[in-house]
């Protein structure tokens, strides 16, 4: 039924009505009655104005056939006022004459206890994926449960975002486990973005600046163990932590002195290492232009400033150098995994941070690497520089030297790659044992 129409309502002058309750100066009073009708109270007592104007107290004392009074706050009885309708067979109740002026009134607990059980039956759907055997998944659902992300979702029509975000969660290369503690294996896994959404969801933009890619974000930091991601470029690398390349003209390594066979790549890379040139391949040339790396040894830094320091000082005769240039990229496992898989040994230094720990951790499980000045000891030399500054984010374990984790965590200090320059280049240089 129309709001201002007889019917169910059962006024049969809704214009009389208008003329009495559904003026201008009293719609504060209908909306404390619907108010009160939607929570399923009960209409007895008084309802209160305060400071209310002269127009809203002539308008209560045409109403009630007497005046409200002259004190500051306007208070209207609820059973005087549904007495006055009924005997001036205005309306035969209170509900029937805020219905007749402004609708039906909601069934807020109705309403709330439908809500509340979709709420429950999505949880309990969510929990039926494969991936509720493991922590980080449950952990994930527990927060956007209990931070409002799921009743948000269902009361803008978008429940279907939380099956699409559970689904790309379960296409994902090695789905079940955080990058740190995946086996070392022949190939990286790794998925594009538009492909893991295309696969997923159906539409290849899915996860590019979208609600859904930040649910699925969220859900990568607590199995990554890292903060939620700020910006793109967090973004990007926690994609790449999960083994998903948002753009394989984007994931790149560069490198130094790495010679290798393959047509027309490997030549490319051994002409560049001839020169002693720097040289930045992409994931997408190894893909297309598969290489076979040959350096028995391979150094691996983070700080471009180290590799720029080889190429300048040593040129073709510094050792074989391959720089993450931060997190490491696919393009950069893609590499390393090829040498190692034709007997290379990768030697890995990162940071002295939280983050360095963890690509470090990474590198000795996925690719056999051995750990590179990174002990505690060269942690301590490191800080003996007076060259350090505040750790930041969420500690990690140093498993090949458990003193280096707990002595950093002691100090609350990290040591940048760049502050330990001449340390790295006397590993990398023609002398180097």
């Amino acid at each position: 039924m129309e709001p201002g129409s007889p019917g169910e309502s059962g006024v049969s002058d809704v214009q009389r009505l208008k003329l009495v309750l559904g003026v201008p100066e009293l719609s504060w009073l209908v909306d404390r009655i619907r108010v009160r009708l939607e929570r399923g109270e009960p209409l007895d007592g008084t309802v209160t104005l305060v400071g209310a104007s002269a127009d809203q107290r002539r308008a209560a004392g045409r109403l009630l056939g007497h005046s409200p009074g002259r004190a500051s706050a306007l208070s209207i009885s609820l059973p005087e006022l549904e007495a006055v309708l009924r005997r001036t067979s205005v309306a035969p109740s209170l509900r029937a004459a805020v219905e007749a002026l402004s609708g039906p009134v909601r069934d807020a607990a109705a309403e709330r206890a439908t809500e509340v059980q979709r709420w429950h039956d999505t949880l309990k759907q969510a929990r039926r994926s494969r991936l509720a055997a493991d922590s980080w998944y449950l952990l994930w659902l527990d927060e956007i449960s209990r931070d409002g992300t799921i009743t948000r979702l269902l009361r803008q029509g978008q429940a279907d975002q939380l099956d699409q975000a559970i689904a790309v969660l379960e296409h994902l290369p090695d789905a079940g486990e955080p990058a740190v503690m995946r086996a070392a294996q022949d190939e990286p896994p790794a998925v594009l973005l538009t492909e893991l959404a295309r696969v997923s969801v159906g539409d290849d933009a899915a996860l590019t600046g979208t609600p859904l890619a930040g649910l699925v974000l969220r859900a990568l930091a607590r199995r990554e163990g890292v903060p939620p991601p700020q910006g793109a470029q967090a973004e990007r690398e926690l994609w790449t932590l999960a083994g998903v390349v948002t753009d394989d003209l984007a994931s790149q390594v560069l490198l130094l002195n790495v010679r290798a066979g393959g047509e027309p790549l490997g030549r490319w890379m051994t002409e560049a290492a001839k020169a002693g040139e720097p040289f930045r391949i992409t994931l997408h040339q190894l893909a297309v232009m598969p290489v076979v790396p040959l350096p028995i040894d391979i150094y691996v830094c983070e700080s471009s400033t180290v590799l720029r320091a080889a190429a300048a000082r040593f040129g073709p005769e510094s050792a074989a150098l391959v720089c993450t240039e931060g997190e490491p990229s696919v393009a950069c496992f893609r590499l390393l995994q090829a040498a190692v898989a034709t007997g290379t040994r990768v030697h890995w230094h990162s940071d002295f941070d939280w983050p360095g720990l963890r690509a470090t951790d990474a590198a000795m499980r996925r690719l056999s690497a051995e750990p590179w000045l990174m002990s505690a000891d060269d942690y301590r030399a490191a800080m003996s520089s007076g060259r350090s500054e505040p750790l930041r984010g969420p500690e990690a374990p140093s498993p090949w030297d458990r003193r280096l984790s707990e002595l950093m965590r002691v100090s609350g200090r990290g040591v940048t790659e760049d502050r330990m320059l001449a340390e790295l280049l006397a590993g990398l240089g023609p002398w180097r044992a």
